[in-house]
C-alpha cells in the first residue's frame, strides 16, 4: 500500500511559497491604493502638493475669497515660493 504520506511532499511543497507570496503582494497593493504611506497614513497627499494648511494654500483662499487682490497674491506668492524653494519667473509664476 503506498500512499501519499509515505512518499513525501512532492511537487506541491512548491505551491505554499507561492500563496504567501500571492498574500503579500495583494496586501502590498491594496495598502498603495488606499494611501498608506510610510510616514504618511491614510489619505495622504500623492501629488506633492501643498495641504489644506500650508501657506500657500491659505493665501491662495484667502484671494479666491477676494481677501487681496492679485498683485497682493503674485507678491506673497513670490515670497512664500522662494522661502519654501521652489524657482519662480519674475512675474511670480512657477517655471
Amino acid at each position: 500500500m503506498n500512499t501519499l504520506a509515505h512518499a513525501g511532499p512532492g511537487p506541491w511543497i512548491l505551491f505554499v511559497p507561492l500563496v504567501w507570496a500571492a498574500v503579500v503582494i495583494g496586501v502590498v497593493t491594496l495598502a498603495r491604493r488606499a494611501g498608506l504611506r510610510r510616514g504618511g497614513g491614510f489619505g495622504g497627499r500623492r501629488d506633492g502638493g501643498p495641504d489644506e494648511r500650508s501657506p500657500i494654500a491659505l493665501l491662495g483662499h484667502r484671494f479666491a475669497a477676494g481677501e487681496i487682490d492679485e498683485d497682493e497674491y503674485w507678491r506673497r506668492l513670490t515670497v512664500l515660493e522662494e522661502q519654501f524653494g521652489r524657482a519662480v519667473t519674475t512675474k511670480g509664476r512657477r517655471t
